[in-house]
């Protein structure tokens, strides 16, 4: 009974050592992390929380991330020009969120 109890709590240890990653945000891939940057984008056009001139200057910044992304994968994508594109994306994902929530808001979306 005391091994069987044992055998038990070793099994339950290892279930929770290996549920805690799960349940940390899953990695997303270069394409991902642009079209939920993307999305996120027109959403706040379409609700009003991204003005015209807010959201035109976000796009640019994308379009000029998505350029570099092109020139770095041209010999293929070191790890270093991983961690670049890693870093700018967060960079810009962090901008679209507090452009989001800035209280500034388009007046066309007002009721």
């Amino acid at each position: 009974m005391k091994r069987l109890l044992v055998t038990a709590a070793a099994a339950a240890s290892m279930f929770a050592m290996t549920a805690a990653p799960a349940s940390a945000a899953p990695w997303q891939s270069i394409n991902q992390r642009q079209a939920n940057i993307e999305h996120r984008i027109d959403m706040g056009v379409r609700n009003g929380s991204l003005t015209r001139p807010e959201a035109a200057r976000l796009r640019g910044e994308f379009r000029d991330l998505n350029r570099l992304e092109a020139r770095y994968r041209v010999g293929g994508l070191s790890m270093r020009e991983r961690a670049d594109l890693d870093r700018r994306f967060d960079a810009l994902s962090a901008q679209v969120r507090y452009e989001r929530n800035d209280r500034q808001t388009d007046r066309r979306h007002r009721y």
